[in-house]
């Protein structure tokens, strides 16, 4: 069983594309179809089912708290097509209200962060250990050093911080499928400072609405 399997909690930043638990199965054919490992259609239709398969983890009995960050271009680029796109939008905003799966994204105009080089993900275990695993486009790493764990947790915290609350996140998955992928509207800095200190006090200070993760109390920004 791997570590993801095992999992109680899942955070991730996706920087290309939908993370594999919330893939449509066309969207995931549009992605697996592509890639230097693939050799034949069998070989295809064996990873579509085996990455179905694993999505039924999340309505499973003890399924995984899931808190996932996309970055603006997972939503733009029309992988598949503009109807498998946006099939695939609709699938993020139904998901998205479940109370175990919080989505934001992160976007555009947040800039450079340290997460550009790829994809980030941090599990953490039914023991409370934490790994984590990094992937690119033609690799993947998995880190159990605690301290460089640590170190991937605190930048994922980071990405969190920088990307929109969980409503305006949703907000703009919807205007953005709405659109046909143009001209979604992203809120200010300090329209998203107003929406998350009021998503915090209604909510008292422990959890998001929009999602299932819990955030700590944080002191507003000067």
């Amino acid at each position: 069983m791997t570590h993801s399997e095992r999992a109680v909690s899942i955070r991730e930043y996706a920087a290309h594309v939908v993370p594999g638990l919330l893939q449509t199965e066309t969207y995931a054919r549009a992605v697996l179809s592509v890639g230097r490992t693939l050799n034949n259609q069998e070989q295809l239709e064996e990873r579509i089912t085996a990455r179905l398969e694993r999505q039924e983890r999340l309505s499973a009995p003890g399924r995984p708290e899931m808190w996932v960050i996309l970055d603006e271009a997972v939503l733009r680029r029309p992988v598949g097509g503009q109807t498998v796109m946006r099939e695939q939008l609709e699938r993020l905003l139904e998901v998205a209200s479940e109370s175990h799966v919080t989505v934001q994204v992160l976007p555009f105009d947040q800039g450079e962060h340290d997460a550009m080089g790829g994809s980030l993900t941090v599990l953490t275990m039914p023991d409370e250990s934490e790994v984590a695993y990094t992937e690119g486009a033609h690799y993947g790493q998995l880190i159990e050093d605690s301290a460089e764990v640590r170190s991937f947790t605190l930048t994922y915290d980071r990405l969190r911080a920088a990307a929109l609350p969980p409503l305006m996140s949703l907000d703009m998955i919807r205007s953005v499928m709405e659109g046909n992928h143009r001209g979604a509207k992203v809120p200010s800095r300090s329209e998203r400072r107003r929406v998350a200190q009021e998503q915090l006090q209604q909510s008292g200070g422990r959890q998001l609405r929009g999602g299932g993760g819990q955030v700590p109390r944080r002191r507003a920004r000067p």
